[in-house]
């Protein structure tokens, strides 16, 4: 089959790579119908998440038809058109059964390369580095997803394709932000990046009943679609002094109720904190551009919720003391997508939520290094390339 292949830093490659085939009696593989890129691809292709190898396949938001059952799968049958969670669940274990799917004991059988960085090991994900797990990811015709039962979600007639394809990921990761926030009726939410994940976490909010949502970017394209998409209120970062004094000033001195960071470790930003950040970037001395973080706990009000997202490795220079001192509550999370991709779908089904739009730019899979080019670099206003194999 054609997939897309990481051959090194900044070298991708469309090749031929061997099928997928079941392994496992509860496998599914899926032909793919759709794919697409996302930010947290960019950190291993620019090389600050190390664990990629010459011939990966990767990629993990997708949808698709499955064409083979192992012995053991019971509600996932040939045919169904289903969307799948990146982050590979099992099901069963402790951390599944809380409903934290991607925390997962079962599915990283490399999990001794995370521990010694995070304690315990992550679940699997497709796509994204031998310490994550080391499966072929979806940036090809066919995939094979472990434990079908439990990671494919049939897709609602009436929903297409497009639509349901960013539930995968970007839906999810956004929803499950904005759930951490606790918000009640009258919160201010602001959400720092206007990418596919920061544009769902500000429809999650006002689902979830925010009275108002204040989203943060400095590209005009997205602040646009979070206005006439979604309704919120924008700030571009790049035209103001102070982005802690714009939303002091807009929520009567208080700051936020909860703000949620959906940027990550190569987040843009301003001052000289953000050209030390670049510098030591750049040289490895650093995994991460954490502006965003920075300002997200330094712009919430006492007390409120900082929500985190965005994909971080080693930040220097976090404000702990800001966090003590204002009493703040941190949630982070990788998305736990099994938890609620149904009630997503369900939400598209009733026309009470849009991911369409994030669809910006459509493509082969033979196209797909030139999409992630005109994805990296942000051309012709692409927010996220969609591939069809």
């Amino acid at each position: 089959m054609r997939a897309l292949v990481w051959n090194g830093v900044n070298d991708l490659a469309v090749e031929t790579v061997a099928d997928p085939t079941v392994l496992n009696p509860h496998d599914v593989v899926l032909k793919v119908s759709l794919t697409t890129t996302c930010g947290s691809d960019l950190h291993f292709i620019d090389g600050y998440l190390p664990g990629m190898q010459p011939g990966d396949v990767f990629g993990h938001e997708f949808m698709g038809v499955v064409v083979e059952v192992g012995p053991e799968v019971r509600s996932t049958a040939v045919g169904d058109r289903v969307v799948v969670p990146s982050f590979i669940a099992c099901g069963t274990c402790a951390y599944c059964k809380r409903e934290m799917y991607s925390l997962c004991d079962t599915t990283n059988p490399n999990g001794a390369l995370q521990q010694p960085l995070l304690g315990y090991p992550s679940g699997g994900i497709y796509g994204y580095t031998h310490p994550f797990g080391g499966y072929a990811g979806s940036h090809a015709e066919y995939v094979r997803v472990p434990f079908g039962d439990v990671n494919c979600f049939p897709v609602p007639e009436g929903v297409d394709d497009v639509s349901a394809l960013f539930t995968s990921d970007a839906v999810p990761t956004g929803f499950m932000g904005a759930d951490f926030c606790d918000i009640t009726p009258g919160d201010t939410v602001a959400v720092f990046g206007a990418g596919a994940v920061g544009l769902m976490a500000a429809a999650s909010a006002r689902l979830l009943g925010a009275e108002r949502v204040i989203v943060v970017d400095r590209l005009a394209s997205r602040l646009t679609l979070a206005r006439e998409r979604i309704g919120a209120e924008t700030i571009d970062y790049s035209e103001v002094d102070s982005v802690q004094e714009v939303l002091r000033e807009s929520t009567g001195g208080r700051g936020p109720d909860a703000v949620i960071e959906a940027v990550g470790m190569e987040g843009h930003g301003t001052g000289l904190q953000n050209v030390v950040d670049r510098a030591k970037q750049a040289v490895r001395l650093e995994t991460d551009r954490a502006t965003p973080l920075r300002e997200a706990v330094l712009a919430c009000r006492k007390g409120g919720v900082v929500s985190i997202l965005g994909v971080y490795g080693l930040t220097d220079s976090f404000p702990t003391g800001v966090v003590l001192n204002k009493g703040l509550t941190i949630k982070a999370a990788q998305q736990h997508g099994q938890r609620y991709v149904p009630r997503l779908l369900a939400h598209l089904a009733a026309g009470e939520l849009d991911t369409s739009f994030l669809a910006t730019h459509r493509m082969s899979l033979e196209d797909s290094v030139e999409g992630y080019r005109i994805f990296k670099e942000k051309e012709d206003d692409c927010l996220r390339a969609v591939f069809q194999p």
